[in-house]
């Protein structure tokens, strides 16, 4: 394995790209599928490989004191970055090895069971006719009309953010969502941005959380509470991290799966066809958006320890960029894997990862997902494109910032 078979992660990643990645990402697969662009660090863009590192446990994520080539280790202000009393960063479970991340994982997955879920289908279908009803006739742009308010009222119903709330709700959540980019793809202050973000969103939460410990209700937010209050080993930071991820990880993916899907449906019109034609395709169709545009580009993880990934030595300490949008295009692993297709049978795509860091909100997902596409397909059969969509700058969370539809 050459450590010069690709160009840098700039080319790679370059922002002219955003709106179509997948060139880019076929020409590392078939020339440097396991690329050693900077030293510490590889890229990763075959599915077998991906897919072998999410269940390795010999790979996980950094301590927050260990070197990363990615993100040097951001400033923090003590009056608002969630720290310990040692002042390291305090990190949602989605970044901690076993056994805490087992420990958090088993109190926060109670809420998003499949059965759990489930009880949300009539409120989802209820909040889904309500936002098509505002559509009227003519154009209107799918992500500010549905994309995102839907998963948005989803998640604050279920921790309960008061309606007042829900934009200064999203304007954090865009903004933690684009700090989960690797710093090459940021602009410069982000960081700091950030910082002050999580502050400002954990003195929102805390002050929520006083209001759920006098008042508790019935919302996922007041059970987190309980958890604390009751010794259940949840610290206050914990709470607030989780809140920070289950705002991102219930919203930000969501937006970008129905986002991205209808712009893939609506560009391949025969198997648009085929999905009104025959609306039960509809859970193989959401599988197959999944895969074809995953609202999760990438993803990254260490070695615990020496390790290998495609016969490339992997010491402890170094990271791994696994590019999970390359690795849904594998054609090793698909069938014309460029082709969208609403009939092709379940595949073990990686759109929601594997391993223990598969996706906990992934039933959720499918489920907003299944009830908007079947309610905007139903309500506009001669729904389509306006004009050309515009990207968002985001990297890990690659989605649309608008998509004008003509609705009639």
């Amino acid at each position: 394995m050459t450590e010069t078979a690709a160009p840098g992660l700039q080319a790679l990643f370059d922002p002219a790209h955003r709106a179509d990645p997948y060139p880019a990402y076929r020409h590392w697969r078939e020339d440097a599928p396991v690329a050693n662009p900077m030293p510490g660090l590889v890229v990763v863009t075959r599915h077998a490989d991906c897919a072998a590192v999410l269940r390795d446990s010999r790979f996980g994520h950094a301590e927050p004191d260990e070197p990363n080539p990615l993100r040097p280790t951001p400033p923090t202000d003590p009056e608002t970055a969630l720290v310990d009393e040692n002042g390291n960063p305090v990190r949602s479970f989605l970044g901690l090895n076993p056994p805490d991340h087992t420990r958090l994982r088993k109190l926060v997955s109670r809420a998003f069971t499949r059965p759990m879920v489930a009880r949300l289908a009539p409120r989802i279908e209820q909040l889904t006719a309500e936002l098509l009803d505002g559509f009227g006739t003519g154009t209107v742009d799918l992500i500010d009309s549905l994309a995102y308010p839907l998963p948005v009222a989803v998640i604050s119903e279920l921790l309960d953010i008061p309606h007042a709330d829900r934009d200064q709700f999203v304007a954090w959540s865009h903004s933690l969502a684009r700090g989960l980019d690797p710093d090459f793809a940021l602009p410069p202050g982000t960081r700091e941005k950030l910082v002050r973000t999580r502050g400002e969103f954990a003195e929102y939460i805390r002050g929520l959380a006083a209001v759920r410990r006098a008042d508790p209700g019935e919302d996922l937010l007041s059970a987190l509470v309980e958890v604390h209050d009751s010794g259940d080993g949840l610290t206050e930071n914990e709470l607030l991290a989780t809140c920070i991820l289950l705002l991102i990880a219930g919203h930000e993916t969501t937006v970008n799966l129905i986002g991205n899907g209808t712009l893939a449906l609506l560009r391949a019109p025969d198997q648009l066809a085929a999905l009104r034609a025959e609306p039960e395709l509809v859970d193989q169709a959401v599988e197959e958006l999944l895969r074809y545009d995953s609202p999760v580009q990438l993803t990254m993880r260490a070695a615990l320890e020496d390790a290998e990934i495609g016969g490339f030595a992997m010491p402890r300490g170094s990271v791994a960029i696994l590019v999970i949008g390359s690795a849904n295009r594998d054609p090793e692993a698909f069938t014309d894997p460029d082709r969208l297709d609403v009939r092709r049978e379940p595949t073990r795509h990686l759109a929601f990862g594997q391993g223990i860091h598969f996706c906990l909100g992934a039933p959720l997902a499918r489920l907003e997902a299944r009830i908007a596409f079947q309610a905007l397909l139903a309500r506009f059969p001669d729904l389509r494109l306006a004009a050309e969509p515009s990207w968002k700058d985001n990297l890990i969370l690659r989605g649309l910032a608008t998509l004008p539809v003509h609705t009639g």
